[in-house]
């Protein structure tokens, strides 16, 4: 079975100062495959030749022989899984996983910490399907060689996961089990590990990529659920671990120390803005999914991803890496759990790509963003927007990118306005869109 890469090739830190550094090799951490092995050492090879790879949060960056469409889809698409209706009617009414009292207890040393939170930690294995196109063509939004000869292979992938109740939900990163960036999507089968290496086949109740994480099912009972703690309350050079399992299952339950490096660091992954918690605690691929772990035993963050050995080319990186805080964990498990969607979240009701200096010039359009495609009785189209369309501002403030374009949306809820200034047929017009909410069913 061939291996993939998954790479995400840049990440926009906003630091204190108001300045955007560019970090080139971005890397995160995931995972997928069918029915883990009972036997963490079935996995050596993988784990060994994934070593030599970087493997990263994002989606799965197939060895291609061609290059893939610049297109991006300003909606998450999300497949429907048959098992979500059965699996969501067994969630709680209401989820919170941040303790709710004052008192978080006496400080634990590690090896107290890890024996309170290691029977929580799972492995997870998803297997996809990718497509790759068979000729040397290359293809645009606007023009250029169609693919063809499309042909599937399969990937398979290794990530981490944390118990959540005791009836069997997990909490993992959502790119551990669905792919965006390169159209593999859902995985095929999701299975979850314990720790007693028993292996269960997964349900998918509820998944988010902005956000990145999801929320899965297995048929188990009395498992060891983690305790989550507030991640408000979590101050800088504050020790942390992590745990996971990096690399594959060889090397499952691995952990590791450091501290709270930063907080509240905006980032940008893929074109999704995320807001999170910085640490040098090594995390590595394979990670994806884990808990970041206070001095109480607490899970304070959900591991997503990590700067890798590359910087633009030539400086090296350690010990930066990200984790999604617990407050905001909760918060989405709860909508997942009980819609399986996040609530409030906007969509303008569009496809669209980058017009950059090069394509601008190429195709005599002006920089900004080409909308390819109108949602039918979207916000878009409610507002009058068309295909062919190139939007250049948001809310009277100019957008060049997709990843600008979400971000200003962003700052919006759903029913809420904004104001979208585009170009058509070299004219500009500015019109009022109400946001819709974003109702995908897993």
């Amino acid at each position: 079975m061939k291996e993939y890469n998954f790479d995400v090739m840049e990440v926009t830190e906003e630091n204190n100062n108001n300045e955007n550094t560019e970090y080139k090799g971005f890397s995160t951490d995931g995972g997928n495959s069918p029915k883990p092995p009972k036997n963490h050492k079935v996995l050596k090879a993988a784990a060994t030749l994934m070593a030599m790879v970087m493997v990263s949060a994002g989606s799965i960056a197939v060895y291609r022989q061609v290059e893939p469409s610049y297109q991006k889809n300003e909606n998450t698409a999300v497949d429907t899984v048959e098992e979500k209706d059965s699996a969501r009617s067994l969630a709680a009414d209401s989820v919170s996983l941040i303790k709710t009292d004052d008192s978080t207890g006496s400080e634990l040393s590690t090896e107290e910490i890890v024996d309170k939170v290691l029977p929580s930690v799972v492995g997870i294995e998803s297997q996809f399907t990718v497509t790759t196109q068979n000729n040397s063509g290359y293809f645009f939004g606007f023009g250029g060689f169609e693919p063809q000869m499309p042909s599937s292979s399969e990937a398979t992938a290794t990530g981490t996961g944390v118990v959540i109740t005791e009836n069997g939900y997990v909490v993992t990163n959502a790119h551990v089990i669905y792919d965006t960036e390169y159209g593999a999507g859902l995985a095929n089968s999701i299975s979850v590990l314990l720790s007693d290496d028993k292996s269960y086949d997964a349900e998918v109740v509820g998944y988010d990529t902005d956000c990145d994480l999801a929320v899965l099912k297995i048929d188990a009972e009395n498992l060891t659920s983690a305790e989550f703690g507030n991640s408000d309350d979590l101050r800088l050079g504050e020790s942390v671990i992590a745990i996971g399992n990096p690399l594959g299952f060889e090397l499952m339950d691995t952990v590791t120390g450091g501290m709270v490096s930063g907080i509240n660091r905006s980032i940008t992954i893929n074109d999704k803005a995320m807001t999170l918690i910085q640490t040098d605690a090594a995390i590595n691929s394979g990670n994806s999914g884990g808990p970041l772990i206070n001095k109480y035993g607490q899970v304070i963050g959900i591991n997503s991803s990590k700067m890798s050995s590359s910087y633009s080319g030539e400086a090296s990186i350690e010990g930066i890496g990200f984790a999604i805080p617990s407050n905001e964990v909760s918060a989405i498990v709860d909508d997942l759990m009980k819609y399986g969607y996040v609530t409030g979240k906007p969509q303008l009701g569009i496809s669209c790509q980058d017009v950059t200096e090069t394509i601008s010039n190429m195709y005599n359009l002006p920089v900004g963003i080409y909308v390819t495609n109108v949602a039918e009785d979207g916000a878009a189209e409610k507002a009058g927007l068309q295909s062919g369309d190139v939007i250049t501002a948001v809310d009277g403030e100019e957008v060049k990118t997709s990843a600008e374009l979400t971000a200003k949306k962003n700052l919006h809820k759903a029913g809420e306005s904004v104001e979208i200034t585009y170009i058509r047929n070299g004219k500009e017009h500015t019109v009022k869109v109400t946001l819709d909410e974003v109702k995908s069913e897993n």
